[in-house]
């Protein structure tokens, strides 16, 4: 299931858990924005759909035009920042970990195009990189999970076994096993290329296979996979944890949250700073206290949440924020 270009902005505009970053300037500035999207679907209901939202928001507020480029593979990289380039894109937006080596390349070769990278770091004077504390965000799920499971098992669905996907996993089990020690914690992997974040038939194997030893929360973590997660869990009568977008409303009543990850905030923010003059290179780094990530609790899940359990999320995010509670990035040396 896909959704529509209205579900998502109608969707990104409901969130009222979140905090956003501070919004964009309304004047029209030099960058023409480019976007390479992230090998899948760009409507995946994820990360590359939030992406999208962020270049439609823009595109009406301000009237301009941006470029797209959909790869099927990361080694079109290369190939998509030339189309993009030679359409007229002057501020492309790279979405993908796997882009970070490609495009320490390339942008050398383009010293006037300013990049944005998501989730990766790469060199050069003119990218600007995007980095969250995903486990932050993932540990605000993993109370959920631990309050709503009733096995006292809950899983995790990863697309690859990469430092990445190790914040939200590890994140997840510091949050679930705070709040109930007991609980058992399942990890599995879908694959080992990026091909992984588009296999919903493994996915959904993956996820069957939890929940035949007891998982009935599972945490879907595989990209355009998730929908194999979604439909396993909601075959099964348990309940599903979205990721980056608000997912909820792709199967209501099994999707029990979304993790929101604001890529869309992230893409937005570059955008409004090259349009007033104070875009900078370097790694900016979001987490819970600059509205980077969250949780997402509308109509479709508003039925699962209790006042209790939004009260313990609540009270786990000022603790994050104020420093009281530590979430360990497992990525840290």
């Amino acid at each position: 299931m896909r959704q529509t270009r209205r579900h998502l902005l109608a969707a990104a505009a409901g969130l009222s858990v979140l905090p956003l970053l501070p919004p964009m300037a309304r004047a029209q500035g030099t960058a023409v924005p480019g976007i390479v999207y992230g090998v899948g679907e760009k409507f995946d209901g994820s990360f590359n759909e939030g992406a999208f939202g962020a270049l439609e928001q823009w595109k009406q507020e301000t009237g301009g035009t941006y470029f797209e480029y959909e790869p099927r593979s990361v080694t079109e990289f290369g190939a998509g920042v030339d189309a993009l380039v030679a359409r007229g894109a002057t501020l492309i937006v790279a979405v993908g970990f796997y882009y970070a080596q490609p495009l320490t390349e390339t942008a050398a070769a383009y010293p006037d195009v300013r990049f944005v990278l998501i989730d990766a770091v790469a060199q050069g004077p003119n990218v600007r990189c995007i980095l969250f504390r995903e486990q932050e965000g993932a540990y605000l799920v993993g109370v959920l999970a631990a309050l709503a499971s009733k096995t006292g098992t809950i899983g995790f669905v990863a697309a690859l076994d990469i430092p990445l996907l190790h914040k939200f996993i590890d994140g997840f089990g510091q949050g679930a096993k705070a709040t109930r020690a007991d609980i058992q914690y399942l990890v599995n992997y879908v694959g080992v290329t990026p091909a992984a974040f588009n296999d919903p038939v493994k996915a959904g194997e993956l996820t069957k296979s939890q929940i035949a030893r007891g998982a009935d929360v599972v945490f879907a973590g595989s990209g355009n996979g998730n929908q194999g997660v979604f439909q396993a869990a909601k075959d099964a009568g348990v309940l599903a944890i979205g990721v980056d977008s608000n997912q909820n409303g792709l199967m209501p009543g099994t999707i029990l949250t979304s993790l929101l990850k604001r890529v869309d905030q992230a893409i937005l923010r570059a955008l409004a700073d090259a349009a007033g003059g104070s875009w900078t290179p370097g790694v900016v780094t979001l987490g819970l206290a600059e509205g980077g990530l969250g949780w997402a609790l509308d109509d479709n899940n508003r039925a699962l949440i209790t006042p209790e359990m939004e009260q313990a999320v609540e009270r786990a995010r000022q603790g994050i924020v104020d420093g009281t509670i530590e979430v360990v990035d497992p990525t840290a040396g």
